[in-house]
């Protein structure tokens, strides 16, 4: 009966905590490209600081949450500042590609990528050919604009 409640207790505090703790750790945090993830800190922070922009993005949500998103493939750095300017975490980001349920078309030089579940249909993915890309976004686009109320 002990066994039933330890374990009953830590299923529900990590039920309660709502997403994985951000620690000083030597393992990279990893986060799909074009996907965000919640992080949450130990101490309220004040400032957060990416080392390339260009791979992760990172907010503040409130003091003591994160919202991390991956932009592009690669690793860069994670540091989180307290009021004071004391770190509360400095850790690595991974930025990594997401390939569940997806097909990648090569012709030649030309890459195309589809998301599969029920039935493919075109995706735009870093790295696919621009022409593929442009005509995904604009299909999208003229969908959007078609579901707008007339005025």
């Amino acid at each position: 009966m002990f066994l039933k409640r330890s374990i009953a207790a830590i299923v529900l505090g990590l039920l309660l905590c709502g997403g994985p703790a951000l620690a000083e750790t030597t393992d990279p945090i990893s986060v799909k490209v074009n996907m965000a993830r919640i992080l949450r800190i130990s101490a309220p922070a004040a400032t957060v600081i990416i080392g390339n922009p260009g791979v992760a993005d990172v907010t503040i949500q409130d003091p003591q949450t994160l919202v991390l998103t991956g932009r592009s493939y690669g690793q860069t750095n994670l540091i989180v500042l307290d009021s004071a300017g004391n770190p509360v975490a400095d850790t690595v980001v991974s930025v990594v590609l997401g390939q569940a349920d997806t097909v990648t078309v090569f012709m030649g030089t030309s890459r195309q990528t589809l998301a599969c579940q029920p039935v493919c249909q075109p995706t735009i993915t870093l790295g696919d050919d621009t022409g593929f890309s442009n005509n995904s976004f604009e299909s999208t686009s003229l969908l959007d604009r078609a579901a707008q109320p007339r005025q």
